[in-house]
């Protein structure tokens, strides 16, 4: 599906802040109603070029960051927060208490990105979301590196290599602009304190190569394809 034409008047396509602010939108599960419904499984929409550099986009991408750093996210997608537009953000601070182990990710804004190029290998990863709160975290695999292509708020073409952490958050909330959750994907799944005490006594095998058989969060996207490519299928 493309959007060079898309509906203006829906409320999810613009750049809007609601007067109370944005609230991240919960996953819906595959066999219940209102997946049809949630933007977290509704294609999103290009930024276009009379968008860049304006206020509009500007005040929104600082909400986003908001309600990211609010809710002690290390990224957010804007479909997260019920718009169907082009846009995440990544960031794990120093301090961050729940992936400190992983380092610091540095603040990146990524607007109507593409994957070009992955490594060779994946590796394991337990996800959670701001999109699923009160879910056990889910076991996938994401590409040990990536290297990507997309646009700044001022409109300019970015390019750029991501490794360790910083490749599994950007995969993450490129997995939201395919549409969905980790949730779909996985097919292990643990509570957050069991998770933590296995992976502790070494039971569990944590941030390391995968196999072949473990799923991969970005399954079935085409490395160089736009979204608009992607959701066209």
């Amino acid at each position: 599906m493309s959007f060079t034409v898309y509906d203006k008047m829906n409320k999810s396509f613009t750049l809007n802040i609601p007067k109370d602010g944005f609230k991240v939108i919960q996953h819906v599960p595959s066999n219940k109603e209102g997946r049809d419904q949630n933007a977290l499984y509704l294609p999103p929409r290009t930024i276009e070029e009379e968008e860049f550099n304006s206020p509009q986009l500007k005040a929104f991408i600082d909400s986003m960051y908001n309600v990211m750093v609010r809710n002690s996210g290390v990224g957010i997608a804007a479909n997260q927060l019920g718009k169907r537009l082009q846009i995440f953000i990544i960031e794990a601070k120093a301090d961050n208490s729940r992936y400190k182990v992983l380092g610091p990710v540095e603040k990146q804004i990524f607007i109507n990105p593409r994957i070009t190029k992955v490594a060779p290998t994946r590796k394991n990863f337990w996800h959670g979301c701001l999109s699923a709160i009160d879910e056990k975290r889910g076991n996938v695999a994401t590409y040990e590196w990536i290297e990507y292509q997309c646009q700044n708020p001022k409109g300019e073409v970015q390019t750029g290599k991501l490794e360790g952490f910083a490749a599994v958050i950007f995969q993450h909330e490129f997995k939201h602009l395919m549409n969905g959750t980790y949730l779909d994907v996985a097919k292990q799944f643990l509570p957050k304190p069991e998770l933590d005490q296995k992976i502790a006594s070494g039971e569990l095998p944590f941030f390391e190569i995968a196999s072949d058989t473990l799923p991969l969060l970005i399954n079935g996207y085409t490395i160089g394809k736009t979204l608009d490519e992607y959701n066209a299928k």
